[in-house]
């Protein structure tokens, strides 16, 4: 789409350059910014040029990504990698509704941030405790967990002015064990219900509900749950909602469905 109301795009090459002007937005990939009107946008921030495309490996055995880093990068490069849970990140690169093409421009920091329920990014990072760096225009940053970031479908707690600089996957997750459902009511339709789950060395275990609920639901569990706590936990969990896509009852249910097949998965 064209966005007949912006007047100017600069590149970004410096922090400073990240100073917005009224009228002024953040352009990542772009897939999302073009893809429908902008009201109130006049001038765009062109990220491109700071190089924020990092996928490296930290003397510590973190993985950094970079907030620029393609989605479709990232997944061609889990499927290079050794670590256990590297599958996960082609599974979830693949449940956004999304073609290669598109997953060849959209950014991961640019997924995070739109922070749609169904963010397969959001589901990727809260499985595997990614924090995130936010840069903010006071020249401070901080570290949160990505899934704190999202506080509805469509929303976070970034201000306009805050910047994602990177996303760290600490080490421990990385040698986790993992497992991934998704469901949809059209065959190539947005994600109803995106459910996944880490085991760690240690037997303690994690399940993330994300596109059934408006907002990431982590369940921690020092071992492998009952199937009927899992399910109870599941079926209690805050945030189901109803749209287009699924109705809250039935989101509710195939969490409950697909999180018992997550769990026999890992326990297996």
């Amino acid at each position: 789409m064209d966005l007949t109301a912006v007047q100017g795009v600069r590149v970004a090459r410096s922090r400073a350059d990240l100073a917005l002007d009224q009228g002024e937005r953040y352009l990542a990939g772009g897939t999302w910014m073009f893809s429908e009107d902008q009201p109130g946008v006049t001038g765009l921030v062109d990220l491109s040029g700071l190089g924020w495309d990092e996928l490296d490996v930290t003397a510590q055995g973190d993985l950094r990504i970079g907030a620029m880093a393609p989605i479709g990068t990232l997944e061609r490069w889990a499927a290079t990698a050794t670590f256990p849970a590297a599958p996960l990140f082609a599974q979830c690169s693949e449940s956004l509704l999304a073609s290669f093409k598109v997953r060849a421009a959209a950014t991961v920091g640019g997924n995070i941030v739109r922070a749609y329920a169904a963010s397969s990014m959001v589901a990727l990072a809260a499985t595997l405790d990614a924090t995130a760096t936010i840069w903010h225009a006071d020249g401070t940053d901080s570290v949160v967990p990505v899934a704190s970031l999202p506080t509805g479908n469509g929303t976070t707690s970034l201000s306009t002015s805050d910047v994602l600089r990177d996303v760290i996957v600490p080490a421990p997750a990385l040698t986790a064990r993992t497992a991934h459902r998704r469901i949809a009511l059209a065959e190539h339709g947005r994600s109803g219900a995106l459910l996944t789950g880490r085991r760690d060395p240690d037997g303690s275990c994690t399940f993330v509900i994300t596109a059934a609920t408006l907002t990431p639901t982590v369940l921690r569990y020092p071992a492998a749950p009952a199937p009927d706590e899992l399910e109870r936990d599941v079926r209690d969990a805050e945030g189901y909602y109803t749209d287009p896509l699924g109705t809250a009852d039935w989101r509710r249910q195939v969490s409950a469905v697909l999180l018992a097949e997550v769990r026999e998965e890992l326990a297996s």
